[in-house]
């Protein structure tokens, strides 16, 4: 069974999945236009990545969704795969092809690859437009507070 977490801010909790965010702006492994959710396996991942993609950073109300899914649903991605730049900032078109491609054939309904900010964990990207995507069970959002003293450094 797989597993993972989104932590969101509490306004955008109603439209956490949905791949709005990414399909506007795009993100480390994906091109504007390729509509995608990114969640992490562990709670302090997920929470490590809203930190570091939000600039500035403030302290404000947040929700955390665990999921579950089977494991027939997720495509991993090789590391030996990865392109060299995979980890620059900002994300290299190479790491944003990945994503696009796996969206475009509809491989499957989750693909596993590495934390930017943390390689040893492991990120899922979500397509909300599998049909597998039903799948996927989402808890309701508990609230999530970040530490004061991430904003106070």
């Amino acid at each position: 069974m797989g597993s993972g977490w989104r932590i969101v801010r509490a306004s955008r909790a109603r439209t956490a999945f949905t791949g709005e965010g990414p399909w506007r702006y795009g993100g480390r492994w994906n091109s504007p236009g390729a509509r995608v959710v990114y969640i992490s396996g562990y709670q302090s991942t997920a929470a490590f990545e809203v930190f570091v993609n939000r600039i500035p950073f403030t302290i404000e109300e947040h929700k955390a969704f665990y999921l579950e899914w089977p494991d027939s649903l997720t495509e991993r991605f090789r590391h030996e795969k990865l392109p060299a730049n995979w980890r620059m900032h900002p994300p290299p078109i190479e790491a944003r092809e990945i994503g696009d491609h796996w969206v475009k054939e509809r491989r499957s309904a989750v693909l596993a690859l590495p934390s930017a900010v943390s390689p040893a964990d492991t990120n899922f990207l979500l397509n909300p437009l599998d049909p597998d995507f039903k799948r996927i069970r989402i808890a309701s959002p508990i609230d999530f507070e970040f530490d004061s003293r991430l904003v106070n450094r």
